[in-house]
């Protein structure tokens, strides 16, 4: 693995870590008022068109982090349609 690659596998790890508190709070809390609808479906959106970006040039750190963000975030869309309202 070269350092370019290194830079995008650390980069994917941190932006898609940060996104555990704030799913880890809504689930614990059972309440995700405090979180835009827009916010969330323009976040799954963009994470999915990353997926598909990476998957069209074959580039694995941008499917692998991407992939696992998506997953966490069709969580936060779920626990804002559950506990938003």
């Amino acid at each position: 693995m070269d350092w370019k690659e290194l830079i995008g596998f650390v980069g994917g790890f941190l932006t898609t870590m940060g996104m555990v508190p704030q799913i880890w709070r809504l689930f614990k809390l059972k309440s995700a008022h405090e979180i835009s609808m827009t916010f969330t479906l323009s976040l799954n959106i963009g994470i999915a068109l990353w997926l598909v970006y990476g998957i069209l040039h074959g580039l694995m750190s941008v499917i692998i982090w991407n992939g696992i963000a998506l997953v966490f975030c069709c969580g936060m869309l779920y626990a804002k349609m559950k506990w938003g309202r």
